[in-house]
C-alpha cells in the first residue's frame, strides 16, 4: 500500500492540492482499484473491496462525468484540468505527465474490435472535446488540440489539429521557446 500512498500524493499534488477536486478523486478510484486487484488474486479477497470500488467508480461516472476504469493503464501525475465528459476506453494507456481537459475521450473506433485502444506517450497535453479513437499512439511530448478527432498515429513532439486531425509539426518545445523576459516582450 506504500506506492497507493506515494501515487495518491503525486495525484494530489499535481491536481492542484485539492481533495475535493473530480480529478484527483477519478484517479483516487483507478489507483485503488488497481492496487487491490495487484494486492488481492483470488475474488473472495476482492470482494469487499470490489463493492467499495462500484460505488466510487459509479459516483465519478454520475456526478463528475468521469469514466475511466479500473484496466485503464495510467501513468504518473495525470492532471485532470476540467472534469466533466471525460471517457478512458478500459484498454488505454496514458503516459506520465499528461493533461487531459473536458470531453475528452479515448475510445474506440469501431465495434467489431472493441479491445483496440488509445496510447498516450509521456507529457502529452489533450486539449478540450478532443477524441482519439482506436488503436493508435500518440508519441511523447504531443499536442492534441481542442475538438481534434485523432485517428491515426501522432509522432512525438507532433500536434494534432482539427477536425478530421492534421498532424502538424511544433515550432519547438515548451522547454526550447523563450520566456517573455528572455525577449524583451511583455506577456499577453
Amino acid at each position: 500500500m506504500g506506492a497507493l500512498r506515494r501515487q495518491v500524493r503525486e495525484d494530489w499534488l499535481t491536481n492542484g492540492r485539492d481533495w475535493r477536486s473530480p480529478g484527483f478523486r477519478a484517479l483516487f478510484v483507478n489507483r485503488f482499484a488497481t492496487t487491490v486487484r495487484a494486492k488481492f488474486t483470488s475474488r473472495p479477497a476482492r470482494a469487499p473491496f470490489a463493492l467499495i470500488y462500484r460505488a466510487m467508480f459509479r459516483h465519478c461516472r454520475n456526478v463528475y462525468g468521469m469514466k475511466i476504469d479500473y484496466t485503464a493503464t495510467i501513468g504518473r501525475r495525470l492532471l485532470i484540468e476540467h472534469h466533466m465528459g471525460i471517457a478512458v476506453h478500459p484498454n488505454a494507456r496514458i503516459g506520465d505527465d499528461c493533461v487531459l481537459r473536458q470531453n475528452v475521450t479515448l475510445g474506440m473506433l469501431s465495434r467489431p474490435n472493441y479491445s483496440a485502444a488509445p496510447v498516450l506517450g509521456d507529457r502529452v497535453d489533450v486539449g478540450a472535446g478532443a477524441q482519439i479513437l482506436g488503436a493508435i499512439r500518440v508519441g511523447d511530448d504531443a499536442v492534441v488540440g481542442a475538438n481534434a478527432v485523432v485517428v491515426r498515429d501522432v509522432p512525438d513532439g507532433w500536434a494534432a489539429l482539427g477536425n478530421p486531425a492534421r498532424i502538424v509539426r511544433l515550432r519547438r518545445s515548451a522547454a526550447e521557446a523563450p520566456r517573455p523576459s528572455q525577449t524583451g516582450e511583455s506577456p499577453s
